[in-house]
């Protein structure tokens, strides 16, 4: 083989080779990949952060609420006591104004009965 024909079938496998080189290799496709900021384990832990969060609050509120109640309702329980202390006082003092030896004596006399020089003695106070 001479110099140029060995040239020339070089040539002819270099051309073939890259010719099958471009066939042989697949097309290079982009590939987009999409950069998020947050993963999706991320957007779970974010939700059971925020579920809890709105439960303990919700917690709170309802608490709160109980504690409010419970309070107003103790505040009329307290009225209550001091209205019926009142009434009590007032009936304890109509009683021992009632009990009384000289208006006693006064009744008894506005309906006719007699008392004979004996002396009315108040009894002693019950004690309750």
């Amino acid at each position: 083989m001479s110099a140029s024909e060995a040239r020339k079938w070089q040539q002819t496998v270099s051309d073939y080779t890259k010719t099958n080189q471009h066939a042989t290799q697949p097309k290079q496709v982009k590939v987009h990949v999409n950069h998020r900021w947050v993963t999706p384990g991320e957007k779970f832990l974010y939700v059971v952060f925020g579920l809890l969060v709105t439960i303990a609050f919700a917690y709170v509120i309802h608490f709160s609420a109980n504690l409010d109640a419970m309070n107003r309702d103790m505040q009329q329980l307290e009225s209550e006591i001091a209205s019926q202390q009142t009434k009590n006082e007032n009936l304890t003092y109509q009683v021992k104004e009632l009990s009384n030896p000289d208006r006693i004596l006064r009744i008894a006399k506005e309906n006719g009965l007699k008392i004979q020089n004996t002396e009315v003695k108040q009894t002693a106070e019950i004690v309750e």
